[in-house]
């Protein structure tokens, strides 16, 4: 999906930073901490780095454990480096770029491993808070015993991940403001959108709604159809069907038919139509050569 595709683009040029360079970083304070302040003066807090290497052999293993793209070599990869440099600020990217591969591959509980390694190692990190986030919420089922710990676990890291979007985003020098503001709204709209699905299954409807409203707003260039749908289903719970036809309307926009998603919008759709007497709204056609197509819905 374009969401998906756009993250992964930003969050692949920040994790690849460190190896457009040719040599390990030094001279510089661990992650984390700042240079001894003057005499007198308070202690500003220290803004984020990328993870550095301290020497060259840990940066030529790094190098070409970063080379490979196959998530399991990637994982094996990350854990004999993890190995060999215990100590090595680069083991998160090697880990956060395993947890990527699992998520393209579609692999939840693997992904949902290699995000564990990364809050391990940092547990305020954006991209791991909410991968690991996603993965119990969509992935737990009512049947599984642990069932209310994986979505409390869920709730805690969602929630962390708005704070943590906004003090712990590491990007490379000379990356635009933009895309830095961007990913920083796909965040804060996933969060949302986690937090409201969480709450959506405990049927708290009201709630639910809130929180699928500050996913759509944290990122309104591009709404995710999900949250959209769900949110007519909060809405729906509440028996405001009105107001619930018109995310419906929308989701079914979002979506295209002949999908999980767009057949889930279009029987809800339906169902509220029926509800409130009110005419479906027509679905935006392909427009004719030389036309400008209207309200057509993007491709996912």
């Amino acid at each position: 999906m374009k969401r998906a595709a756009m993250m992964m683009a930003i969050l692949g040029m920040t994790a690849g930073s460190l190896a457009q360079s040719d040599k390990p970083a030094t001279q510089n304070p661990p992650a984390g901490q700042s240079q001894t302040p003057a005499a007198g003066q308070a202690a500003a807090p220290a803004a984020k780095r990328p993870p550095q290497a301290k020497t060259q052999p840990e940066f030529d293993a790094y190098k070409a454990a970063a080379l490979l793209t196959d998530p399991v070599a990637q994982a094996k990869a990350a854990d004999d480096f993890a190995t060999k440099f215990p100590d090595s600020e680069l083991r998160i990217l090697l880990y956060k770029a395993a947890m990527h591969g699992f998520q393209t591959s579609n692999n939840g509980e693997q992904m949902l491993e290699m995000g564990r390694k990364v809050l391990a190692l940092d547990g305020d990190d954006p991209e791991a808070l909410i991968g690991v986030a996603e993965v119990l919420a969509e992935r737990t089922r009512d049947t599984d015993l642990d069932r209310d710990q994986r979505l409390d676990e869920a709730m805690k890291d969602a929630q962390r991940a708005v704070v943590t979007v906004d003090t712990d985003v590491v990007a490379p020098a000379g990356t635009p403001q933009e895309k830095i503001d961007a990913y920083k709204g796909y965040v804060r709209s996933s969060a949302y959108s986690i937090v409201g699905t969480i709450l959506y299954n405990r049927k708290d409807f009201a709630g639910a709604e809130s929180n699928f409203h500050k996913s759509i707003d944290a990122f309104p260039q591009q709404p995710d159809p999900i949250a959209v749908l769900r949110l007519a289903l909060a809405l729906d719970g509440q028996g405001k069907y009105p107001e619930a036809l018109k995310y419906a309307n929308q989701a079914v926009d979002l979506t295209k038919e002949n999908t999980a998603a767009g057949n889930a919008a279009r029987h809800e759709r339906d169902r509220l139509a029926q509800l409130t007497g009110a005419t479906p709204a027509a679905e935006a056609k392909p427009a004719a050569p030389g036309q400008t197509p209207q309200n057509q819905p993007p491709k996912n």
